[in-house]
């Protein structure tokens, strides 16, 4: 698998940090690179978080600035944090490129706001109706061997243990009524898929809401996941990003404050017109009674 498009969150963190060394000092690119003996190229990628940056060469780097021992110390570790391989590495195989790397940015989130007017979002669904939506998705744009999907299926389920881990993920999800009404699998998996949003939906760090249909829509978007992460230690706050989802299985990231203020503000848009996490609770369940037990 080629090294991922999207930079983690320490490397985006790492590279804000060289470039506010190299801003402070007043240097250009092409100043520092041709100390270095590297091409201006090379130092705007590291800056940028298209690569990496090797131990030994962020190393001179942090000499050619001036870096304290200490700084020093702590920019290294990012780069030491980064080489560490996760449990999604398993499936690579089975994941697009893009994806993987959100896999990899979710699961270093502290908190994710997601805003789902189609599916209920992977991060609630049952292994059924994971494994309906995403062949139901496929067949209309792809044709993939059965256990490429059934990877995809596996990768989703063990997505979800970020609920349960320690600390646990803060999850605030909200789903467009339609959800609840839109035929994915059948009626059993339906009925089964919605008792399990309203048992995680319990969780004290998950909250779940509807907005319901005969309300008003504040935002005329489709669906998005917007991650916060904790700042690290020692190093400093990391921006929020956002993360939208083509057709093609092409995902766009967005990092930019301004950016990301305007889907915290159209979140806050949805939350106030959804119902409360108990009317909500009540909604999916006379849904799941009256639309799919029977």
């Amino acid at each position: 698998m080629p090294e991922l498009a999207s930079p983690s969150v320490r490397r985006r963190r790492l590279a804000a940090e060289l470039r506010r060394l190299r801003e402070e000092r007043n240097q250009t690119g092409e100043d520092v690179a041709g100390a270095l003996g590297w091409s201006a190229s090379k130092l705007s990628r590291i800056e940028l978080a298209r690569i990496g940056i090797k131990a030994a060469d962020l190393a001179k780097l942090l000499d050619e600035y001036g870096v304290s021992a200490e700084h020093k110390e702590q920019l290294l570790r990012l780069v030491e944090r980064g080489r560490s391989r996760g449990w999604w590495d398993a499936f690579k195989d089975s994941l697009p490129e893009q994806f993987a790397t959100y896999i990899i940015l979710e699961s270093e989130a502290k908190a994710i706001a997601a805003w789902s007017p189609e599916f209920v979002p992977g991060l609630l669904q049952t292994q059924d109706y994971a494994r309906a939506a995403i062949d139901a998705h496929l067949s209309a744009i792809a044709t993939l061997p059965s256990s490429e999907i059934e990877g995809r299926v596996q990768t989703r389920m063990r997505r979800q243990r970020i609920l349960s881990n320690q600390p646990p993920t803060c999850l605030a999800s909200i789903l467009d009524e339609s959800v609840l009404h839109r035929h994915v699998g059948g009626p059993e998996v339906m009925a089964k898929q919605l008792a399990h949003v309203i048992e995680i939906s319990e969780l004290p760090n998950v909250t779940v809401r509807v907005l319901p249909l005969a309300g008003a829509h504040p935002l005329g978007i489709g669906g998005f996941m917007l991650l916060r992460f904790a700042a690290i230690p020692d190093i400093g706050p990391v921006s929020d990003i956002v993360y939208l989802e083509e057709l093609s299985g092409h995902a766009l990231y967005i990092d930019d404050d301004a950016e990301t203020h305007q889907y915290h503000l159209g979140f806050e848009a949805l939350v106030a017109e959804s119902l409360d996490p108990v009317k909500s609770r009540d909604l999916i369940a006379k849904t799941m009674r009256d639309t799919w037990s029977a």
